[in-house]
């Protein structure tokens, strides 16, 4: 591909940003924006290393490879001659030939851009042990799709298991691209369900990848995720990253107002107080606008400190400031600041529009697939973020019922097959007790996540780190100077377990 200049680029991601105003649920426009940041903020420390590290211009080098090749559609069918082009990404910089480790990054729910292997932990590790960098967006997002596959009928081959298979696949072929030997180690990276990907690329293909990080990889897949909401009313209440009891309290004091006003029919009240682009018409509506909410507070514990002014801290000073008046009116507050940073006018509380978006088979090549991922957690993992327990701060119109509805309304299938493949998903994996080998789980306590991951050693191979004070996939950037000491510690503990990896996998060469 041409390189793309650094100030056209920006301009793109800006363009991109300022294009989020047409509503949506306000976790899909926190996720998007949050993906675009960090393509954003990855592109401005590339280049910034490149300046101060090396002295070069941006055009003084080889830009990564990006390419596609052939991939079957069904792996498990050999009957099916059917295929798709996925999409792949390599930096050859850092690689000593021809011994030198592969580093592969696994691709997840969104599309992946080259900085999937120009920065981030995994490229700073790559530098220091000379590997070759490679990507592999993930079947069915971004740019790996074939024409028809968002249709009911076309998404059908989307699956984890058919991903891992994607990716062995795509070891053959990388092999037989650079003619690489078993004396070429190869470590697998992922964070989030890429995280989950990665623990199981390990354990269902240990004779191609030597070992494998999971950052943040919630590889228990669970229906009713109510320890989700649990650990955001925990880190609400956290001082340690700005929360407080007082925090906590003042949200569910507000939430409990919203739910009041909800049976009481005074709607109309709640739409002009927080800036509906609609009348809200029914109970659909209503769980709706409850979700839009409380996705607010969800998705700044969750990417806590990722993005600017956008952490526990700053929304706890806002929930706990008495001169803004009651809880009610604090939520207000929240409603507005969040409104502004995601450049929206009013908030889309319509479930049917929600649900028309939803059923949208066009094919998009860029951010992230909320069609695709939703057809995943009705397929495989559940992990429906519930708000029905006595543990969760918000409505509790956010309820199981009406998540598994969204799978029937867009995919025709029920409740019953869902729970049914959620129970096979954790036999087919081993759930948080998956029993591999070299597997190293990292986490950070503040992301809800962590709750379905696997936070204690296993083994003296399967391994964990715990960070205190951090969100999710905190590990997974380059470090800054600003990081708290436990996270610095922790990227430390991860070099230490890659580093003593590859010589154990240089004296197993030798002595084979």
């Amino acid at each position: 591909m041409d390189w793309v200049p650094v100030a056209t680029l920006a301009l793109l991601l800006l363009q991109s940003l300022l294009g989020l105003t047409d509503g949506g649920r306000n976790s899909r426009l926190l996720r998007r924006k949050v993906l675009q940041y960090r393509e954003l903020q990855a592109m401005k420390g590339f280049y910034f290393r490149r300046k101060m590290h090396r002295g070069e211009a941006a055009g003084d080098w080889n830009p990564p490879i990006e390419g596609y090749f052939r991939q079957p559609l069904d792996h498990f069918n050999r009957q099916n001659n059917a295929t798709y082009n996925q999409r792949y990404w390599i930096n050859e910089e850092f690689w000593q030939r021809p011994q030198g480790p592969v580093f592969l990054y696994i691709g997840g729910e969104s599309s992946l851009s080259q900085f999937s292997v120009l920065a981030g932990e995994h490229v700073d590790l790559a530098q220091s042990h000379g590997a070759l960098l490679v990507a592999l967006e993930h079947r069915y997002y971004g740019g790996s799709i074939n024409p028809d596959g968002l249709t009911n009928e076309g998404i059908r081959f989307l699956s984890s298991q058919q991903a891992l298979a994607d990716l062995a696949s795509f070891h053959r072929f990388l092999s037989e691209k650079y003619s690489l030997t078993r004396n070429n180690t190869w470590i697998c990276f992922g964070g989030s369900y890429p995280g989950s990907l990665s623990a199981w690329f390990r354990l269902k293909f240990p004779h191609l990848v030597f070992a494998a990080v999971a950052s943040s990889a919630p590889v228990r897949a669970e229906l009713d995720f109510v320890g989700y909401n649990k650990v955001v009313a925990e880190s609400l209440s956290n001082p340690v990253v700005g929360g407080s009891s007082k925090c906590l309290d003042a949200v569910v004091d507000s939430f409990h107002t919203v739910d009041g006003m909800l049976q009481a029919g005074r709607t109309s009240q709640l739409e002009k107080d927080f800036c509906s682009c609609q009348a809200l018409q029914g109970s659909e509506d209503y769980g709706e606008f409850a979700s839009n909410l409380a996705d607010i507070f969800m998705g700044t514990v969750q990417y806590n400190g990722e993005m600017p002014g956008r952490d526990i801290r700053a929304v706890c000073d806002i929930m706990t400031n008495a001169s803004l008046g009651s809880s009610y009116s604090r939520l207000m507050a929240i409603n507005q600041q969040y409104m502004q940073s995601m450049s929206q006018t009013c908030v889309q509380n319509s479930y049917q529009k929600s649900l028309d978006a939803l059923r949208n088979s066009t094919l998009s090549m860029v951010g992230v697939g909320e069609r695709q991922w939703i057809f995943q957690t009705c397929t495989e993992f559940g992990y429906y973020q519930t708000c029905e327990g006595g543990s969760c701060p918000f409505s509790r119109l956010i309820t199981l019922h009406s998540e598994l509805d969204l799978c029937l309304q867009l995919f025709g299938i029920s409740a019953e097959s869902v729970q049914e493949a959620v129970l096979f998903t954790n036999e087919y994996y081993g759930a948080d007790r998956p029993k591999a080998s070299r597997v190293l789980f990292v986490n950070g306590d503040i992301d809800p996540w962590h709750a379905l991951s696997v936070l204690h050693n296993q083994s003296h191979s399967e391994l964990a780190i715990y960070i205190n004070g951090t969100a999710h996939c905190a590990n997974m950037v380059s470090s800054k100077p600003l990081d708290p000491p436990a996270l610095r510690q922790a990227r430390e503990e991860i070099a230490q377990h890659i580093g003593e990896w590859l010589e154990a996998a240089k004296r197993q060469h030798l002595d084979n």
